[in-house]
């Protein structure tokens, strides 16, 4: 069982474009996997085929072996497939601790009892600070979300998605929108929380990539064009010219 997600020709069309063109992925278990390729490549209509937002048109995907091609977005959850934006942090005038102790009802299922009194919860709090020392946010737990930099947000979102207790956590774009001292950040945030567990993201920051990731693949046009690691794969003729220009400068430059 050392691949735990498969898909096998997963395609996607939207009257007559194809999306998503018979793409072929293997993740394995306990690595960083990288989902590359310039706009337009099919990369998040992707992520949308894995958490079934989007119905593929045909192939199969498979999750630990069993076709969860037909499932519903709920279901996939539950199997431990947990996509960042879906437990994200909406709560701002919560405060960081309590935006963690929501995502932990919702794996205990009582998110709808409003009617227990408020300190039926605490006995969450020694876990929510487990999980928010975690991602190096333990200080800011009684500091109102909204007060927290863009950064240190998105690392609360981590910490309320593996409050959700993912067997494969799926990132779509991490540090998008990041200066440069929150992009660090993220970047040593998702390589500590990959220590058990297995990670799949897209990203367009090819510093990121090249740093965390142990394997990449790069789409094109809805197809896979190239998989490997970042030094093979950065070398690669076809994905430089698929990046072109300063796309692909980058590419090179991030090795």
């Amino acid at each position: 069982m050392d691949i735990i997600l498969e898909t096998r020709a997963l395609t996607k069309e939207f009257k007559g474009f194809v999306a998503v063109n018979k793409v072929d992925l293997q993740v394995r278990r306990g690595t960083i996997h990288a989902l590359i390729g310039p706009n337009g490549a099919g990369k998040t209509t992707c992520f949308n085929l894995l958490t079934k937002f989007i119905t593929p048109t045909s192939g199969q995907i498979l999750f630990n072996g069993t076709d969860i091609t037909h499932e519903k977005p709920a279901h996939i959850a539950r199997r431990g497939i947990i996509r960042s934006f879906q437990i994200s942090a909406v709560f701002p005038h919560l405060t960081v601790l309590e935006n963690v102790r929501v995502a932990l009802q919702r794996k205990l299922g009582t998110s709808f009892h409003f009617w227990k009194p408020e300190r039926s919860l605490y006995g969450l709090n020694d876990r929510a600070m487990e999980l928010l020392r975690e991602v190096d946010l333990d200080r800011y737990a009684d500091l109102a979300t909204h007060e927290l930099s863009y950064g240190r947000k998105r690392a609360l979102e981590i910490a309320t998605t593996l409050a959700m207790e993912p067997e494969l956590m799926l990132l779509d774009e991490p540090t998008q929108g990041m200066g440069l001292e929150d992009v660090e950040r993220v970047q040593h945030l998702i390589k500590k929380v990959s220590a058990n567990r297995t990670i799949l993201m897209v990203e367009h920051n090819m510093s990121v990539v090249s740093s965390i990731a142990d394997t990449i693949t790069v789409l094109q046009r809805g197809a896979k064009l190239a998989e490997g690691p970042y030094a093979e794969v950065s070398r690669n003729p076809d994905v430089i010219e698929a990046y072109m220009g300063s796309a692909s400068t980058e590419l090179q430059g991030a090795h």
